[in-house]
């Protein structure tokens, strides 16, 4: 809902985070694709694109816009961090009283903003654009569907099941997620974990025209292990259960075992059942071994707190928004946090 009630909509700033790894082609189609859904609204608002380590011409094109309009701001990045530190990065930078969070291949159309804006208007906390359908290769489909399909099976059985990764957050939104100490994570994610009043927009999901995916199949299988070791209890209730089944089968084969040697005095089947038997159960241990490894590597970069995001440039800021070097957790109206600008 809107963040100051008695505000005019001509006061209130809507900030538009859009991440950006080596789209030179992207980014200034884009921009025309805001300014034209934008400036039919009566909100102040300005484009916060967060270079993640481009190395094309991502940066010239966007110190051009900032000099054709200084509604257009940006940050880079030290290196490329991806899209989800890129993302949080933004958020943290983000000043208005409603965040929108889009991608700038323009797959996912700029123009449902302005129903985002109507939602958001009426009371709505957070507003998703969900999509109904999309245009992807085939693998990159099938990946997909099977992403939504396991969060849907075993965290959130409401969750839409085509996704989402575009939306627009109230302010208070923003201050809660900022403030979470989260790491391997996805921010749509923790802000959908939130609650709040949340409302849905379906949409069909556009076919890239311009440049290629930066997703690889190798991040897309990590994305799809941080939200399930993140966000639900099932691959530790799903051993413990293996290994309790595993166990009442030993008892069992143990029992039929001695019961063939007492009644027909008949002995076990001999080494190759237990060679089995013990190779199995190696598999598991190492598959147990793997998944608590996974988790401990979590509790250890939580620790340590290495930094998310690393800020190298910004442009088009009043003030720096944020330390250079952000930690994890990062209170807006804290006089502890450490800001190493000026280190």
């Amino acid at each position: 809902m809107l963040s100051v009630p008695g505000k005019q909509h001509s006061e209130m700033l809507i900030s538009i985070v859009v991440p950006a790894y080596n789209e030179q082609e992207n980014v200034q189609p884009f921009y025309h694709a805001i300014l034209e859904v934008m400036n039919d609204t009566a909100y102040q608002w300005e484009i916060i694109y967060v270079n993640d380590g481009s190395h094309d011409g991502t940066v010239s094109v966007l110190q051009r816009l900032h000099e054709q309009d200084d509604r257009v701001k940006y940050i880079s990045l030290s290196r490329n961090f991806g899209s989800y530190s890129a993302i949080s990065a933004g958020l943290r930078y983000a000043k208005g009283d409603g965040v929108v969070v889009i991608s700038c291949d323009l797959q996912d159309p700029p123009e449902l903003i302005a129903e985002f804006l109507t939602r958001w208007e009426r009371g709505a906390d957070i507003v998703w654009g969900v999509r109904a359908s999309r245009v992807d290769p085939g693998l990159k489909s099938t990946y997909a569907n099977t992403f939504y399909w396991l969060l849907r099976r075993f965290v959130w059985p409401d969750f839409p099941p085509g996704g989402m990764d575009y939306g627009l957050f109230d302010r208070r939104i923003i201050d809660l997620y900022n403030s979470l100490p989260i790491r391997n994570t996805i921010p749509f994610l923790a802000i959908y974990d939130l609650g709040f009043r949340q409302e849905q927009i379906p949409y069909h999901r556009r076919e890239r025209k311009r440049g290629t995916s930066k997703w690889t199949f190798f991040r897309r299988i990590k994305a799809a292990i941080d939200v399930i070791l993140d966000f639900s209890y099932f691959p530790i209730r799903l051993v413990s259960s293996f290994g309790i089944v595993i166990a009442l089968l030993s008892i069992l084969y143990a029992f039929v075992v001695a019961m063939n040697r007492v009644l027909f005095g008949v002995g076990g089947a001999g080494w190759p059942s237990t060679i089995v038997v013990i190779t199995f159960l190696g598999g598991i241990q190492l598959i147990v071994l793997g998944m608590l490894g996974e988790y401990i590597w979590r509790v250890v970069e939580q620790v340590r707190e290495r930094p998310r995001f690393i800020v190298m440039d910004q442009v088009g800021f009043e003030t720096a928004a944020v330390p250079l070097i952000a930690q994890e957790s990062y209170h807006p109206h804290s006089h502890a946090e450490k800001d190493l600008r000026h280190a």
